[in-house]
C-alpha cells in the first residue's frame, strides 16, 4: 500500500496518483532481495540494506536500445536514355510547284459555223460546281465546376473480446475515461456490465485524441493496462493502432480490440 501524502488515502502498490484526490504518489519499486516496498530512487533498501544502485542501472542498460545502422540499399544505375532517330528529308523536288496554284479556267470553244442554216453552236456552260458546305463543328461545353468533396471522418471503436459488442468512441470527446461509476470522474466507456468487471479500477486507464491520433494511458489502476499483452507503465502511453489488443488487468480478462469504423 502507499499511502497519500495529501489526504492519507491507502493507495494500491504500483499507483502514481491517489484514487482519492488525484495527488502524484511516490513511486515505489519492490526490493529484489526482501521484496519489501521502498521508494523508487531509493539507493538502499531501508529493510535488508540491498545496494539499489545496480538494479538501477541494470534496469536503464536493458531498457536503451542499442543503435543499430540502417542497411543502404545498392544503387542501382539508370538504363541509358533512347536516342531518337533523326527525322529524314523529304525530297522537296518530287512535289509539284503548282500544289497551291488554282487551275486556269476553261477556255470556251470557238462558235463552229454551219454549213447550211448559219446557226453557231453554243459553247458549253462554264458555270463551277456547287460548293458543298461543311457543317462547324462547336467545341463540347465547359465541364461544370464539381463541387468540393467532403472529408470522410473515420470513427474509432472498441469491440469488447469476450462478448463481440462493439463500443462506439465520441468524436467530440479529446478525453475519453474508461472506467466504472464514481463520485469523482464519470467513465465515457462504463465496463460494470461486462463479465469479470470486478478487476478494472474505477479510474482505469484514458484515451486521448490528438488529430486523427489516438492515445491510451494507465491513470494509476490497481491491476494494470496490458498493450497487446504488454504491460503498459502508468504515466506512459501507447498510440493505438487498428487491431491492437487492450487488456484492463491481468489475465486478459476483460479485452477491447481498437478499430476505425
Amino acid at each position: 500500500m502507499i499511502v497519500c501524502p495529501n489526504c492519507n488515502h491507502p493507495n494500491p502498490d504500483g499507483a502514481v496518483q491517489c484514487e482519492a484526490c488525484y495527488t502524484p504518489l511516490p513511486a515505489t519499486i519492490s526490493c529484489p532481495n526482501c521484496s519489501a516496498t521502498v521508494q523508487a530512487d531509493a539507493t538502499f533498501c531501508g529493510q535488508c540494506g540491498y545496494n539499489l544502485r545496480n538494479l538501477a542501472e541494470t534496469t536503464a542498460s536493458a531498457t536503451v536500445a542499442p543503435d543499430i545502422p540502417l542497411p543502404m540499399p545498392d544503387l542501382v544505375t539508370p538504363d541509358p536514355l533512347v536516342q531518337p532517330e533523326p527525322v529524314g528529308m523529304s525530297n522537296s523536288n518530287s512535289v509539284s510547284g503548282n500544289f497551291n496554284q488554282p487551275e486556269p479556267a476553261p477556255v470556251p470553244p470557238t462558235a463552229v459555223a454551219s454549213g447550211t442554216s448559219g446557226a453557231s453552236t453554243p459553247p458549253p456552260s462554264t458555270t463551277p460546281p456547287p460548293t458543298i458546305a461543311t457543317k462547324a463543328v462547336s467545341p463540347p461545353p465547359a465541364a461544370a465546376p464539381t463541387s468540393k468533396t467532403q472529408l470522410q471522418q473515420q470513427t474509432a471503436r472498441l469491440i469488447h473480446v469476450q462478448t463481440d459488442r462493439t463500443i462506439e468512441l465520441s468524436p467530440s470527446l479529446s478525453v475519453i475515461h474508461i472506467g466504472k461509476p464514481n463520485d469523482r470522474i464519470p467513465p465515457d466507456v462504463d465496463v460494470s456490465g461486462f463479465p469479470s468487471s470486478e478487476i478494472v479500477s474505477r479510474i482505469h486507464a484514458d484515451i486521448r485524441a490528438e488529430g486523427d491520433a489516438y492515445y491510451i494511458e494507465d491513470v494509476g489502476s490497481s491491476n494494470g493496462t496490458y498493450i497487446n499483452n504488454l504491460p503498459l507503465l502508468p504515466g506512459n502511453r501507447h498510440r493505438l493502432r487498428p487491431g491492437d489488443r487492450i487488456s484492463l488487468g491481468k489475465g486478459d480478462l476483460v479485452t477491447f480490440l481498437f478499430q476505425f469504423s
